[in-house]
């Protein structure tokens, strides 16, 4: 029988507060939108993310890529280029994301953005 104390119900998943440690960032949902499309240079990646600066496009990509969930791939040049691409388990979110983007648009306001 499921057990309804007050400590229970105050009791947050831990498997859903890992997803938002990371995801609840601002830029970390767009980076990874991007990317399920194909890898993508850094350059592009940036043009891609309006608004978003270099240093923090870095330090999102720095961090999903030590959650195990982006890799940077040097292309040899010259000129040389840095891609980022998903690995097995960021494109295992696709579908978790495709779901959560069909949740906005049903339900969440429309804020005249793009």
């Amino acid at each position: 029988m499921a057990e309804h104390s007050e400590q229970a119900c105050r009791r947050v998943d831990v498997g859903i507060t890992r997803v938002f440690e990371l995801f609840g960032k601002r830029w970390t949902g767009p980076i990874v939108s991007v990317l399920m499309q194909h890898p993508v240079h850094f350059a592009d990646l940036r043009r891609a993310i309006p608004g978003i600066s270099e240093r923090m496009l870095s330090d999102r990509l720095s961090e999903l890529g030590a959650a195990g969930l982006v890799v940077r791939e040097v292309d040899e040049g010259p000129p040389l280029r840095v891609s980022y691409r998903l690995t097995q388990a960021g494109a295992a979110m696709e579908p978790a994301l495709k779901e959560l983007a069909l949740w906005s648009k049903t339900y969440l306001a429309d804020d005249g953005g793009c």
